[in-house]
């Protein structure tokens, strides 16, 4: 965020654009590239684990340190209510006060006595192209690799976020070369450290810039040691937004962690982090909460003036509530607390396929092994060297839903352990879908209205060609090139891969004989925007055109 602010003033300029819906994220194609070596914290499948392979996810809170640099008291005081994590704010100069060499030792220091992973961002570059007074991201890793006597030694504690929020709302597409070339500038300056990149328009990426790009980005990191952050407030202010951008990310084995959110709500919405809070545990991805103490709008504060024993109703929710802190945050292997379960699980047996038809699939595979336990597992449609998450288990069986008729679709399955680990990929199964029988009484009509480098507007057209009603209906078709839908009007959406359900809005849930319903949505896609050929209506196929 912003200096001492509240959420109102992070989203300055969202008010003539907020009607826009977030875009969802390219194609996951080629798996991301593993780190050189395992230094300190990294990144390994799309996770951030320790030294020793374990999971390490964050659970924090925000300090304002550069504005407050008399309350370092607050680390021990965040750590005694059990964060895991704290991400310092500081400043590199360009428009507050740079925080000194001794000044970063001595915070790095302090994280380590209390046993806190650090995670370091410099706010100087906040709402870049947007706030005149905002600084550039090449600035700040100028500022980074002068630390760098400072932050040696320390890749297993310290965490380098490059500059907060560092793009605004103005041409938000620009972030992704400055991106590129500030990891590839601390990269060549022989940082090891994980870098974390937050999202443009303010962090909260809702153009989906971010989402559309990572894949890019985290190729351009020759250590594959790369992070990306999301900040939610009020632009994630339903469930299905939050879910989508963070299962956009895990489904493509990209690295995410909610860099800040809130949850008190303001006059742009009122953000839902009781689903950030849940998603993320059973993601097992890292969050930070904003912010310790300080805001200019009280309301953000976790504790009263720096004050541990006067926490609000927002930090009472954070550190004690439902998958807040004190239920779920694990210190970090490096001070002690690791899980002890060092083993990824065996691959899983040979998936078999069972019951398909025309839009579905159940299949059931040899369990796994694991040292400590299996705690689930992921089933994938593997085409190529591209891979897509489908379904997840807690046994070794799951159903794949939305599928195209007379598709043939390859599927792999991966188990994973409580501490994160995850298993070699089984081998494959080939299934091809049963034909459908078209019923004569619908067709369904496909088309892009308008696309834009990494996005694009659709539309769906449902007819009844039949001599009765059609109610109650759910459409289903399957994407080829990983589009993901990101919005939906005239109906609601769930997806899982590439395979996509409707079902109709009150006001489209009656299909008159002869007559049609539309759905319009937007959607996230890649250099292939290939449209789906085949729709079943209630699991019945349907004509096209």
């Amino acid at each position: 965020m912003r200096p001492p602010r509240s959420v109102l003033t992070a989203l300055v300029g969202l008010l003539a654009l907020f009607g826009l819906a977030l875009t969802a994220p390219a194609a996951h194609a080629a798996q991301p590239p593993q780190p050189l070596a395992a230094t300190g914290l990294h990144i390994s499948d799309g996770r951030l684990v320790e030294r020793d392979g374990d999971d390490f996810v964050m659970r924090g809170v925000n300090h304002a340190h550069t504005w407050y640099p008399g309350e370092l008291q607050s680390l021990a005081d965040i750590k005694a209510l059990g964060a895991n994590t704290v991400r310092v704010v500081l400043a590199d100069g360009h428009r507050w006060a740079a925080n000194s060499a001794s000044d970063v030792a001595n915070v790095v220091a302090q994280c380590k006595a209390n046993r806190l992973i650090c995670v370091l961002e410099v706010h100087d570059t906040t709402g870049y192209g947007e706030d005149a007074a905002a600084g550039t991201l090449d600035q700040a890793a100028d500022y980074w690799i002068g630390l760098k006597d400072v932050l040696a030694g320390q890749e297993d504690y310290v965490v380098i976020n490059i500059g907060n929020e560092p793009w605004g709302n103005t041409e938000p597409a620009g972030w992704t070369d400055p991106t590129i070339a500030a990891v590839k500038k601390l990269r060549a300056a022989g940082l090891q450290h994980t870098i974390m990149v937050d999202a443009p328009n303010w962090g909260q990426d809702w153009q989906g810039v971010m989402r559309a790009n990572a894949q890019a980005v985290y190729a351009a990191d020759p250590t594959g040691n790369l992070l990306f952050s999301i900040h939610m407030y009020s632009v994630f202010d339903t469930a299905q937004e939050v879910t989508d951008y963070l299962n956009a990310f895990v489904g493509a084995r990209l690295p995410l962690v909610i860099g800040e959110f809130g949850g008190p709500a303001d006059q742009w919405g009122d953000p839902d982090e009781d689903t950030m809070m849940a998603a993320a545990q059973q993601l097992r991805l890292g969050w930070l909460a904003w912010s310790w103490s300080g805001n200019t709008d009280p309301v953000l504060d976790l504790a009263t003036d720096f004050d541990p024993t006067r926490l609000s109703a927002w930090g009472e929710r954070i550190f004690h509530g439902v998958d807040g802190i004190a239920q779920t945050a694990k210190e970090a292997g490096v001070y002690g607390g690791g899980s002890g379960d060092t083993r990824a699980p065996t691959a899983p047996g040979t998936p078999v396929a069972s019951a398909v038809t025309a839009s579905s699939v159940t299949l059931t595979w040899p369990a796994s092994t694991d040292d400590v336990g299996v705690s689930g597992y992921d089933v994938v449609r593997v085409s190529g060297t591209t891979e897509t998450a489908v379904a997840a288990s807690t046994a070794p069986t799951a159903t794949v839903t939305g599928l195209g008729a007379s598709t043939a679709y390859t599927f792999a399955v991966y188990a994973r352990d409580a501490a994160g680990h995850r298993s070699a990929r089984s081998a494959t199964v080939t299934v091809t879908t049963g034909a459908g029988t078209p019923t004569g009484t619908c067709s369904v009509g496909y088309r892009v209205v308008g696309q834009w480098p990494g996005g694009f507007q659709g539309e769906l057209v449902l007819r009844n060609t039949g001599t009765a009603a059609l109610t109650g209906w759910t459409l289903a078709f399957t994407y080829a090139d990983g589009q993901a839908l990101s919005s939906m009007w005239g109906g609601t959406y769930a997806q899982s891969g590439g395979a996509v359900t409707v079902k109709p809005a009150a006001y489209t849930a009656t299909v008159p004989a002869g007559g049609s319903v539309t759905v319009g949505f937007l959607a996230s896609k890649g250099a292939t925007n290939t449209a789906p050929t085949a729709f079943t209506v209630n699991g019945t196929a349907c004509a096209t055109g």
